[in-house]
């Protein structure tokens, strides 16, 4: 089978999404399809290129040379409409390729959308996100999980999401104008999780499959691991990886930590934007750092914790956390729970509830014994998530795509 990947961006850009399409992009090779990249071209990137057997098709903006749009210069993402630039060089591509199935990412299906026609192959859209109803992806407002859509809810808080309230409406309004032309087109909607099935109220009579990410095994740990994670605590620790953030229910889980009885250290892997984290006894906010260094934390760690009070689209933090044997804390929302069995491979807490999230923290620190079994049994449930298990998945969904759209050629 010949697919096209169609993803905003791609490696060598780090990033939960992009990872996911290299690595599919890599098992459905080995499993013996041609497998493409569309993505668009990020600054400082060359022309086409090969990245493990992949052909790179790089693709122009014109949205990134209007005047006053004001975008991630250093990551370019695709708009909610369609890019004419990149719609005419997708329908080169295409032509040349003729591929049997596009599949989407992300928002640069809507630079496809004005090409599909139903003499041209299978559209499957991997929901990685809120994005086919929410324009600022997250499905979150005013601090709380997001009640639904709202024409003008929505553009006040992409105005203040994207600090710009002109940007705000034209992402609100194109969002809402082209949900129901997706819908429309695409063969096979794949969320990660149930959280984004029915947050995003895809219907039993929509072609749909719930598919998750997979997860490989964990990079081994770095050659200068030792020098690089020299500022680890030598005594066990807790560890939260992940951007250091009031949403991510980082001030939360510092709050809950603050007021245990002599607990261990409590360490924080990822950007952060609350400083003040750092003037608490305990806790050590050690900034970002790449991937593989990241694992190494985790495996050193007692175990990890997700607090967050928006609802996660999956929960690949508490995928990699139950692939590295350890038992994991983590908030009841979300995609979050498509991962985490409570009481076997972890616990989970009411999001946003200080208490049981100290209580949780007191449980699994109190009982080695716990964590051990947790962990094991983290372990073995990762296995579910792996790409033999996955994978096969997604060539099942492609065939039900490409059932679909020859069903709509007669």
């Amino acid at each position: 089978m010949r697919i096209l990947m169609v993803t905003q961006s791609y490696a060598p850009i780090v990033g939960g999404v992009e990872r996911v399409v290299e690595d599919l992009g890599s098992e459905l090779r080995r499993r013996g399809h041609e497998v493409g990249i569309a993505t668009l071209r990020q600054p400082g990137e060359p022309g086409e290129r090969a990245d493990d057997g992949a052909d790179v098709h790089q693709l122009g903006s014109a949205t990134y040379r209007l005047p006053g749009v004001r975008l991630d210069k250093e990551r370019r993402h695709a708009p909610p409409l369609p890019d004419p630039e990149t719609a005419l060089q997708l329908r080169r591509l295409i032509r040349r390729e003729r591929p049997d199935v596009i599949h989407a990412h992300n928002w640069l299906i809507h630079s496809y959308l004005p090409l599909d026609r139903r003499s041209g192959p299978a559209l499957a859209l991997s929901m990685h996100d809120y994005g086919l109803i929410c324009a600022t992806k997250r499905f979150f407002h005013e601090g709380a999980p997001c009640a639904g859509p709202g024409m003008t809810k929505c553009i006040r808080c992409a105005g203040g999401f994207y600090g710009s309230s002109a940007m705000g409406l034209g992402i609100a309004v194109s969002t809402r104008l082209s949900e129901r032309h997706v819908r429309r087109h695409v063969d096979m909607l794949l969320p990660v999780s149930t959280a984004v099935r029915d947050l995003c109220r895809v219907g039993e009579d929509e072609q749909h499959r719930v598919i998750p990410n997979f997860i490989r095994s964990l990079p081994p740990a770095p050659a200068d691991a030792e020098g690089r994670l020299a500022a680890l605590p030598r005594e066990p620790f807790i560890l939260y990886f992940g951007d250091v953030t009031v949403d991510k229910g980082a001030d939360l889980l510092v709050k809950a930590y603050r007021l245990l009885e002599a607990p261990p250290p409590l360490v924080m892997i990822g950007r952060c934007f609350l400083p003040e984290v750092n003037q608490v006894p305990g806790v050590m906010a050690l900034g970002a750092m790449p991937h593989p260094y990241a694992m190494e934390a985790l495996r050193r760690s007692l175990l990890t914790v997700v607090p967050s009070i928006l609802p996660e689209a999956f929960g690949l933090a508490a995928l990699e956390t139950a692939a590295a044997g350890k038992p994991i804390i983590a908030s009841d929302i979300g995609g979050l729970g498509d991962v985490v069995a409570d009481g076997e491979t972890g616990l989970l807490v009411a999001p946003g509830d200080e208490e049981a999230m100290r209580a949780a923290l007191r449980r699994l620190l109190g009982d080695a014994e716990l964590r051990e079994r947790m962990g094991a049994a983290a372990r073995v449930h990762a296995t579910d998530f792996k790409p033999d298990a996955v994978v096969p998945r997604f060539e099942e969904a492609y065939e039900a795509a490409l059932r679909a759209r020859r069903a709509r050629r007669r």
